[in-house]
């Protein structure tokens, strides 16, 4: 793009004050902001500009909504999902997408959060943990699983260098793809876009809903079809625990012909920071915690349980086709006002004492009302669901740790091995997936 390419399309969209400052800058940093112009897509930004409008009425109220009926298949039932996840497993028709976006910072880590260590014995990766559950699928289904994986602009680089690192965690290369997630501007209440520095514009990511968008500008959709993947897991990158690509619930989606498949898993107390899958004037919806009042997160049912038990940890399963539709539709956005750095009329950054821009967002889970079938598989989050998000507390390295040490302290046991509590315990998911495949190894203690 040239200089005046981008004045022209700053100009016909109300926006020449992003080259306010272009004779102050060298070469290398006009030729940055050129770069970044280029990216800007304006017909967004209108839609950006038209919610800053209504951002100052009242906003809807959320309405009438029931808890979403939530599957447990049991017996016969659960068997045939099974076997029909394997025969999709092995028939290559299922892909894994991982959201891996965000930086360790939360955790004192710099650098790629799938890239923090949290091996109770060999310090491995969170990748490690996903890759090499993806090896075992690969390895007891006689199959390429193919793997997805969403990055930043911020941690991009470091994310493919890690993989290089590890040697793809023993992965075949050309079955992994990484693409990047879009970045927005922020914008003033005017509508203006903010630039942080005289040759650069304020940008964010545009949430984990940009990953359909970033899935068909990378190539992703396409490389996709080209290997007849008829089945997507997506999950996020900080659950060491998460069962991927799971047959049951791989074969459940399947077998219900869904357009999305969601697991939940029961909160752990009524205030936990979960969305619930609700059921909205005959719609399926994804209702955040924020938006719920104490009183529908404290309701009980007669017997004494939550009225909403569930909680969704962003664990899903998509059909193909339903992706690629979602892919050209506009998503609706969610916008955060927010404090931002920004420079003045003389070129000076100023930080700001209080919110001064908003940020703008996509979220995946605005695409389930346009599914036709939607489904809810209720797992047992002791067994797949321990996130590192906090550095203390819950959900921190910690509590992973700890939890995924007891699950595989129960397969081992399950295998006629009991080690002492002090003892720590590590299995790479390339030699067992499960207890099931860890006996069969007929393990003994020498």
């Amino acid at each position: 793009m040239t200089y005046e390419e981008a004045k022209q399309a700053l100009e016909a969209n109300g926006q020449p004050q992003v080259l306010q400052f272009w004779e102050k800058l060298d070469a290398a940093a006009q030729a940055a902001l050129l770069a970044q112009i280029e990216t800007l897509d304006f017909a967004a930004i209108a839609r950006m500009q038209e919610m800053l409008k209504q951002s100052g009425t009242p906003a809807a109220a959320a309405g009438a909504f029931e808890p979403a009926a939530v599957e447990i298949p049991e017996g016969d039932a659960l068997a045939a999902c099974v076997e029909q996840g394997e025969a999709l497993l092995r028939a290559g028709k299922v892909a894994v997408l991982l959201v891996a976006g965000g930086q360790g910072s939360r955790l004192g880590y710099e650098g790629p959060k799938g890239a923090y260590p949290i091996g109770p014995i060999t310090d491995a990766p969170l990748f490690w943990f996903h890759a090499r559950k993806i090896l075992g699928l690969d390895r007891t289904y006689n199959t390429h699983v193919p793997f997805y994986i969403m990055t930043s602009e911020t941690n991009d680089a470091a994310t493919r260098a890690h993989f290089e690192e590890h040697d793809y965690f023993g992965l075949p290369r050309e079955d992994v793809f990484f693409f990047v997630q879009g970045m927005w501007p922020a914008l003033t209440p005017e509508g203006k876009i903010i630039l942080d520095k005289p040759g650069h514009i304020f940008m964010s990511p545009d949430g984990h809903g940009g990953t359909l968008a970033a899935l068909d500008r990378s190539g992703a959709l396409a490389d996709m079809a080209k290997r007849g993947i008829e089945q997507v897991f997506f999950f996020q990158v900080d659950n060491p625990m998460v069962e991927i690509a799971d047959p049951a619930f791989v074969g459940l989606h399947a077998a219900k012909g869904a357009d999305m498949t969601l697991k939940v898993c029961l909160k752990r107390d009524a205030h936990e920071g979960m969305g619930v899958v609700v059921v909205r004037d005959g719609h399926f919806a994804m209702v955040e915690y924020s938006e719920l009042s104490d009183e529908q997160m404290e309701r009980t049912n007669p017997d004494g349980s939550l009225w909403l038990a569930y909680g969704s940890p962003a664990i899903h399963m998509f059909s193909y086709a339903f992706l690629k539709a979602e892919a050209e539709r506009n998503m609706p956005l969610h916008l955060a006002h927010k404090k931002i750095a920004m420079v003045n009329a003389a070129g000076e950054v100023v930080k700001p004492e209080k919110p001064n821009g908003y940020k703008f967002e996509k979220f995946i889970f605005d695409v389930i009302p346009n599914a036709k079938q939607v489904f809810t598989l209720a797992f047992d989050r002791t067994q797949e669901f321990s996130p590192v998000k906090n550095a203390e507390g819950n959900d921190s390295p910690a509590t992973a740790k700890r939890d995924i040490q007891t699950k595989w302290r129960a397969w081992l046991a399950e295998a006629g091995i009991t080690l002492p509590e002090a003892t720590p315990v590590e299995i790479d998911p390339a030699y067992a997936l499960n207890a099931a495949q860890l006996k069969a190894k007929g393990l003994r203690i020498s």
